[in-house]
């Protein structure tokens, strides 16, 4: 994963996060309250502004836009944006509104107390406007906007069409983390973040399932015009529902929670900034699944660093199994196997050929393939199935070894053969979430790609290395000999 040079637009309330630190050890003798003895305190970016912190902390670049108000807790928010490195300060200074700041007490692990100074009415109109100006001048060059909605009074009707419609003029994802019960205010938006209880706030129909769920994620893809709904289930995990795809669920990563705040903003962050780098939605949802179960290990509105994050992925990804234990005989093996694999979360890739001579260009495509999903399966043609394709003298290597050679590579997760002159049939039973071929191909072309797109999939063709060929190989070798 590689963030860097993506550019995310954030718009939404922005908030100054106070956090002082304690020890409880008597009750007051005044009331019936702890006391808590203080031994240190924190200032970070809140709301919006934890959004663009947790871009900025993973190599993307932030513009935070937002009303600050002309205080003292404005001017140390003021200072901890120009102390974030890959933050662009955008903020309207209000005249007539203070900065939202929260102040939390904590003892131990646990809030005390939380102290909110806010005005959660609408801003001004001279304020939208400077807002909306804001939003004209710096959304284009940007890779994707995000709209963080605390309901604190900044996205007004007027400013979040303006926005939604700036960014898709444009071209740009809209990522929204909402939070009235009517998503169609959102209406236009790529993807809402709803939680748990925002999600069952804005249903109309029972949410208690994770079947009930998914129907009433998709019941509201209609008014709010998005092309998913991510739900975050806290220690259930994610589920994603696309308007034309599938659905999606990915399991809870945290070990251990220590506080949940800003975990939202975790998420969206990393959303955005993962469909910026053009990853495909479900993959987005695990990155941002993984990246979540870091910063609820933290105290705080906490940030993770790309290293916390690569580390986060792999823990999650098995040691890699045996020669033998990737080859599976048929489909009917193959199966049980994706469908673990599916209960995971885990997005699965399927490419196919005859592999007869492994060569530089093999390798190369299937390091690409596996990059770009979380298991990759490989099917081979059987020996007589290549004679048919090929010639006689073909394959050079029995199916037993292509098959072993195939295995061994840590780019490979399962593998298997398959006697018919195409893999339509497997690709049919196997139902694979991304569907791998050479860049000679045309998509409409690749075999199966209308089964795999159908059920919500896609056809991703790579690059090939020019000049590589198990033909050549052979031809070569033939021109030497004579």
């Amino acid at each position: 994963m590689d963030f860097g040079g993506r550019r995310i637009l954030c718009l939404g309330d922005v908030m100054l996060d106070r956090f002082h630190y304690g020890r409880i050890d008597r009750i007051s003798p005044e009331a019936p309250v702890p006391v808590v003895r203080m031994a240190d305190s924190r200032a970070m970016l809140g709301g919006a502004g934890n959004v663009a912190r947790n871009i900025a902390s993973l190599g993307g670049e932030a513009v935070l836009v937002g009303v600050v108000g002309q205080d003292a807790a404005g001017r140390e928010l003021a200072g901890l944006i120009a102390g974030t490195p890959g933050l662009t300060d955008a903020t309207v200074a209000s005249a007539t509104r203070p900065t939202i700041a929260k102040t939390r007490i904590i003892a131990g692990h646990q809030h005390v107390v939380r102290l909110d100074e806010e005005v959660t009415g609408p801003i001004t109109d001279a304020d939208a406007a400077a807002i909306r100006a804001r939003v004209e001048a710096l959304l284009p060059g940007c890779h994707a906007l995000v709209l963080s909605d605390y309901a604190k009074g900044l996205l007004r009707a007027d400013v979040v069409r303006h926005a939604i419609d700036a960014a898709r003029r444009l071209g740009l994802p809209v990522l929204v983390d909402p939070k009235r019960s009517d998503f169609g205010f959102y209406a236009g938006a790529t993807v809402l973040t709803p939680n748990l209880k925002e999600l069952r706030a804005a249903a109309q129909g029972p949410a208690d399932t994770e079947e009930e769920l998914a129907a009433a994620a998709r019941a509201l893809l209609g008014p709010a015009r998005a092309d998913a709904i991510l739900v975050t289930r806290s220690e259930k995990g994610m589920l994603l529902v696309e308007a034309e795809g599938g659905t999606h669920t990915v399991r809870a990563h945290a070990k251990e929670v220590f506080d949940v705040s800003g975990a939202g903003d975790t998420v969206i962050a990393v959303m955005a900034l993962a469909v910026a780098a053009g990853f495909p939605l479900p993959r987005a949802m695990r990155i941002a699944n993984a990246a979540a179960g870091v910063v609820v290990g933290k105290l705080g509105t906490a940030t993770l660093d790309m290293g916390e994050l690569t580390a986060a992925m792999d823990a999650e990804t098995p040691e890699p199994a045996d020669i033998a234990g990737k080859i599976v005989s048929s489909a009917e093996q193959a199966i049980p196997v994706l469908d673990a694999w599916r209960r995971r979360g885990l997005e699965i890739g399927f490419t196919n050929g005859c592999f007869d001579i492994l060569h530089r260009g093999h390798v190369t495509m299937l390091q690409a393939a596996r990059a770009a999903c979380d298991r990759l399966v490989v099917a081979l043609n059987t020996d007589d199935s290549v004679r048919r394709l090929k010639g006689d003298g073909r394959p050079v290597n029995a199916l037993e070894d292509r098959l072993a050679v195939i295995a061994a590579l840590q780019s490979v997760d399962l593998v298997l053969a398959f006697g018919e002159d195409t893999p339509l049939e497997l690709i049919t039973r196997l139902q694979p979430d991304v569907l791998f071929k050479g860049a000679d191909y045309r998509p409409e072309e690749v075999v199966g790609g209308d089964v795999v797109q159908a059920r919500g999939g896609r056809v991703a063709l790579i690059d090939l290395v020019p000049g590589r060929s198990t033909t050549g190989i052979i031809a070569r070798s033939r021109a030497g000999a004579g």
